[in-house]
């Protein structure tokens, strides 16, 4: 018996074009039954990234496929498939890296390796919709000699920073600050400073505010105005908008802020023509208003959200859904006489006419610091095997 583990060094969550490091160990653990002569012996193993496709039949409609490959893997087959078995389609791979041919272990005796590879700079973000999924592994096979392969696979998030790819490291980094501690490796120093240059981006994007008003009308008039201070976030980040109904001739019974977002199949994917996006809410504040001169409502960005992001199959927007209840006559609010005092109890009016109408407000929303997001990724930074 011998037990696989790969644990992922920085986290689950990683870049495009950023380099992942994962260290495998493979260990003959001492048992009861072990004894001088149960060595233990590996025949070949191999680590490999790759991104599997699904789509969903009733709403993305994707050409014939030209892969006739078997979806199971054949008894004493040493070819090592990474994707053998999962459903889907592998978009992406990248070039197999052998670890080993031909691995003892002595009762007790561990080994480890370390797995490099950068994550391909042309692959999707991470993405679980209601129409297709982008999912993100590491496999790392391995055979003993005459035995099935056996594939461990530790999945793994992906943000894609657009823009990030264009940029070209100066090959002269001497004015760069260095720890001269540290004796850091050039891969890792260059991979340290695209996590860097991503994250100040992302805050250069995020961090304009400029003054954004906009009138809430409907047919009989106006209700109030909105504002917002900036239109582009990071995940992570609350959406705060504030709400003035003081100069408004409608009354604003209630209104409600939903943060949604829609997945959009491109045309030419699409399974019935003209087919609507499938919408997801992710937060939303509700609240009765009447009489109320000013408002507002924070909206948390969940940091398990996927970030804006467009491919060839299907495009994810961002929105705030807004919908509004009116009075169609005045409302008067009630008065207090300046020396009362009797107990009165006010009620609310029994019956009033109002009218419902929606707006929508398309937002942009970023990726965050891969860092950040290792910490509540619902993936786990290792995970093992025994064969």
């Amino acid at each position: 018996m011998i037990e696989v583990v790969a644990k992922l060094l920085r986290g689950p969550v990683f870049l495009t074009g950023e380099v992942m490091e994962c260290v495998i160990t493979f260990i003959n653990p001492i048992t009861a039954r072990s004894t001088s002569a149960s060595s233990e012996m590996l025949a070949w193993a191999s680590a490999q990234i790759h991104c599997q496709f699904h789509t969903s039949e009733s709403r993305v409609a994707l050409p014939p496929s030209e892969d006739t490959k078997h979806d199971v893997q054949a008894e004493n087959e040493t070819v090592f498939v990474p994707n053998r078995g999962e459903r889907g389609k592998c978009i992406l791979a990248t070039p197999p890296k052998i670890l080993f041919c031909d691995l003892q272990l002595d009762p007790g005796e561990s080994k480890s390796y370390s797995y490099c590879e950068p994550v391909p700079l042309d692959g999707p973000p991470s993405f679980r919709g209601q129409s297709v999924k982008y999912v993100y592994k590491l496999t790392i096979g391995c055979q003993r000699v005459n035995s099935a392969i056996k594939l461990l696979r530790v999945p793994f998030r992906v943000f894609v920073v657009y823009g990030l790819e264009d940029y070209q490291f100066p090959p002269d980094e001497a004015v760069a600050p260095t720890n001269p501690f540290l004796d850091e490796d050039e891969n890792i120093k260059k991979d340290t400073r695209l996590v860097d240059l991503a994250t100040e981006m992302l805050m250069t994007s995020t961090s304009r505010r400029s003054l954004h008003l906009y009138n809430i009308t409907n047919m009989r008039g106006k209700v109030g105005k909105f504002c917002i201070f900036k239109t582009i976030y990071k995940i992570g980040e609350d959406v705060v908008g504030t709400f003035d109904f003081s100069e408004g001739d409608i009354p604003c019974l209630q209104f409600s802020v939903s943060l949604q977002t829609e997945e959009h199949v491109q045309e030419e994917y699409q399974r019935k023509p003209g087919q609507p996006a499938s919408l997801s809410t992710h937060a939303r504040h509700q609240e009765s208003c009447l009489h109320t001169a000013k408002t507002h409502f924070s909206l948390p960005i969940p940091l398990s959200a996927t970030p804006s992001f467009i491919t060839t199959v299907v495009s994810l927007k961002w929105r705030l859904h807004f919908e509004f209840v009116t009075a169609r006559d005045p409302v008067e609010p009630p008065t207090v006489l300046e020396n009362q005092s009797e107990i009165i109890t006010w009620t609310g009016a029994g019956k009033i006419d109002v009218d419902t109408f929606s707006w929508d407000l398309p937002i942009k929303v970023l990726p965050t610091n891969p860092v950040l997001a290792s910490y509540v990724s619902q993936f786990a930074s290792s995970n093992s095997i025994t064969i």
